[in-house]
């Protein structure tokens, strides 16, 4: 089938899904700023559709030219816009003649990891209510970073700290070595269904999507949610996977339970490819890991950014974006600095710092698993954006965790982007200062996360200077 052919059938695809699931109108804000703009791809579209048309000064207007949906339209092409940054994939032709490793990779540096799953810590004679990702000392958390060859480290799931799966579920999971996994809190999401799967890859993987309480109801309310004999529940491929009492009170941290812990919730999987609920997979699974891990005897992939390289870039972006309190965020680079966290340069061992974390894959190894907890630990006890932390916990074990960082445009070559079906929002991410927090205002602190932020720290922090950092795109 002829390029241009297939671009435009896979625009009509995207168009007609979007316009068929898509009630809400938050993204509107974002339609006159393409369309104003004559040099982007949305302008070139929309041109070549015959949907807008020059002024007689230097201005452009538009013109809606009898196409309703037009408001819909404009979402879809922003994720058709996209794909065209992607660039090809060296996939093998065929998952059927794709051949499956028949031992698992050796464990070399850890061999036996186990978890904490009980706190018994007391405070002023009273025992202190269970937290999801416990009650981590600084003592505990350094001694994570040592690995050895028999391990027991803090990996959430604390007793009684919340993310309960249902036992119909639990059941469901333990048949299932090859996954793919998904997860969608509070709403933001409805589940993408993925295409270009095989046959083989449909019986071989679960299709796992992780909701909350919330989502569950949302998804049952705007998509056909079917149910099984068995009482589990289906939107298309994916299984849904409910977890009651989430764990922590902003939705986007309790996203980083199935995204980080994936072994965790799933520990039968032998294989895990995690994707954001915002996104609709493209490539059949089985080709992304002859790919990304058995072609080259890689464990664990994840793409570069597509700006950063350096941690301090990488905060900086997400404090002039509002991702989450600026004063907290300097304090987590902070405590990173003095731990010695550097900014990237060419004399680093990696590709870069920052990953694009919407897409992981792995092998289960013990030293991914190791990798994993403890990535999850420093997005437990700090601030949720777990892209500040990866390389950060990679510098922390030495080379120890060996990973395959894979270019950002095969990246963006894997899915296509779906908008969030509203915004998030949140009061903390509009904090400036920590006297913010003080007074009428201590409601704004997370009650059961990043609690390392307010508990004193080992050290004289006030001292560390941030490093400086360079913008590198309007973006971030």
């Amino acid at each position: 089938m002829p390029k241009a052919l297939v671009m435009e059938n896979e625009f009509q695809h995207s168009v007609s899904l979007r316009a068929s699931r898509r009630t809400d109108r938050s993204y509107h804000h974002q339609v006159p700023k393409a369309l104003c703009n004559r040099e982007s791809k949305v302008f070139g579209i929309l041109s070549t559709m015959g949907l807008v048309r020059p002024a007689h000064r230097k201005n452009t207007i538009v013109s809606l030219v009898s196409f309703p949906y037009l408001h819909r339209a404009m979402v879809s092409l922003f994720a058709y816009s996209h794909l065209q940054s992607g660039c090809p994939i060296p996939l093998a032709a065929d998952p059927d003649r794709v051949i499956i490793p028949k031992t698992r990779s050796p464990d070399k540096v850890v061999q036996s990891l186990s978890y904490i799953t009980e706190d018994n810590l007391v405070t002023n004679g009273s025992q202190l209510p269970p937290l999801f990702g416990g009650h981590q000392s600084w003592l505990q958390r350094e001694e994570s970073f040592k690995p050895k060859r028999t391990m027991k480290v803090h990996c959430g799931f604390i007793r009684n700290g919340g993310a309960e799966m249902a036992v119909k579920d639990m059941k469901y999971v333990r048949k299932c070595r090859f996954v793919v996994a998904s997860g969608i809190f509070d709403g933001y999401d409805t589940p993408h269904q993925p295409s270009n799967i095989s046959p083989r890859s449909r019986k071989l993987f679960c299709f796992l999507m992780v909701v909350d309480e919330v989502s569950l109801e949302f998804i049952g309310k705007n998509v056909t949610v079917r149910e099984d004999s068995d009482g589990g529940q289906w939107v298309g491929l994916w299984r849904l996977v409910l977890l009651k009492h989430p764990p922590y009170d902003e939705p986007r941290r309790n996203g980083k339970v199935p995204k980080i812990l994936t072994h965790r919730l799933f520990p039968q999987a032998q294989y895990s490819i995690w994707v954001d609920g915002k996104m609709e997979l493209i490539v059949d699974p089985l080709l992304m890991l002859e790919r990304y891990l058995w072609r080259d005897k890689h464990t664990f992939a994840i793409a570069q950014h597509k700006h950063h390289l350096s941690i301090y870039e990488e905060a900086d972006s997400n404090k002039r974006r509002k991702r989450y309190a600026r004063p907290l965020i300097d304090l987590h680079m902070k405590i990173y600095r003095y731990e010695g966290m550097e900014p990237w340069s060419p004399k680093k061992n990696t590709v870069s710092d920052v990953p694009e974390g919407a897409v992981i894959i792995r092998e289960h190894t013990a030293i991914n698993d190791l990798f994993s907890c403890l990535w999850f630990n420093e997005v437990n006890l700090f601030t949720p954006r777990d892209q500040l932390s990866f390389g950060y916990v990679v510098y922390r074990l030495k080379g120890l965790f060996k990973f395959f960082m894979f270019p950002n445009c095969e990246y963006n070559s894997l899915f296509i982007l779906h908008p969030h079906t509203r915004e998030h929002s949140s009061k903390v991410e509009w904090v400036k200062s920590l006297n913010e927090f003080k007074g009428n205002n201590s409601g704004l602190k997370e009650s059961r996360g990043g609690l390392g932020l307010w508990t004193p720290y080992p050290g004289d922090l006030d001292s560390v200077v941030l490093p400086p950092v360079s913008r590198t795109s309007k973006a971030g």
